[in-house]
């Protein structure tokens, strides 16, 4: 019999994972110098788990550290965003291609589930829940096509570039309706177990969301 229970988080992978989402989401964006102790007081906490969780986000490079300024968030420009949707392309693309092999019926109805709620959430114009829904769509799929490794790479690419709430592609209602059938055609290809067309369309489809960004942008 196992147990259900798991360790508490640590203090640094508490601090860890608030600025990790505070820097992906843009709510601190690029150039913001954070302070160790201006963080530990706000998130309650001590200054050495502040740290750790800075060290940790140095390796992640959404961090640096410049001499009399301490740590700093990087300021991303046009071409990462460039290589951030190309990479997000060529792992999402990968592992729908390995999904259309791998995917059960079970895991094919979660999906559909999941793209019926966005659905419903559009049509109603609840298109604040489109972005996070979209997320797990994409990551569902890379964890099927590739649980060993495509999962965890998929989520470090994501969280590797800020995307302000503001700037997400899901707030357009013409594009979110692009994208809700970008998503049909990556299930259809799926359900036929055509791995090739759902890289394709998982690459357009991620493509797309770059180009609706960088245009956005200017």
């Amino acid at each position: 019999m196992t147990s259900d229970h798991r360790p508490p988080m640590s203090k640094a992978d508490y601090v860890y994972r608030v600025l990790l989402e505070e820097i992906r989401t843009a709510r601190i964006p690029g150039g913001t110098a954070l302070r160790a102790g201006a963080v530990a007081r706000r998130l309650g906490v001590s200054v050495t788990p502040v740290r750790e969780a800075l060290r940790r986000l140095e390796r992640d490079r959404l961090i640096s550290y410049e001499a009399h300024h301490g740590a700093t968030v990087v300021d991303l420009g046009d071409d990462a965003l460039e290589e951030f949707y190309g990479l997000r392309a060529v792992v999402e693309g990968f592992g729908a291609r390995l999904a259309a092999a791998r995917i059960t019926a079970e895991e094919l109805a979660g999906l559909r589930d999941l793209h019926a709620s966005m659905t419903r959430a559009a049509d109603a114009g609840r298109h604040d829940r489109l972005a996070g829904q979209s997320r797990d769509f994409h990551l569902r799929i890379t964890d099927i096509g590739g649980p060993a490794f495509l999962g965890r790479q998929a989520r470090a690419v994501r969280d590797s570039f800020p995307v302000p709430a503001g700037a997400s592609q899901w707030l357009d209602p013409d594009q979110a309706r692009r994208q809700l059938a970008a998503h049909a055609d990556v299930l259809a290809a799926l359900e036929r177990g055509d791995g090739e067309a759902a890289e394709r369309a998982m690459i357009d489809h991620v493509r797309e969301a770059g180009e609706y960004r960088r245009r956005t942008a200017t």
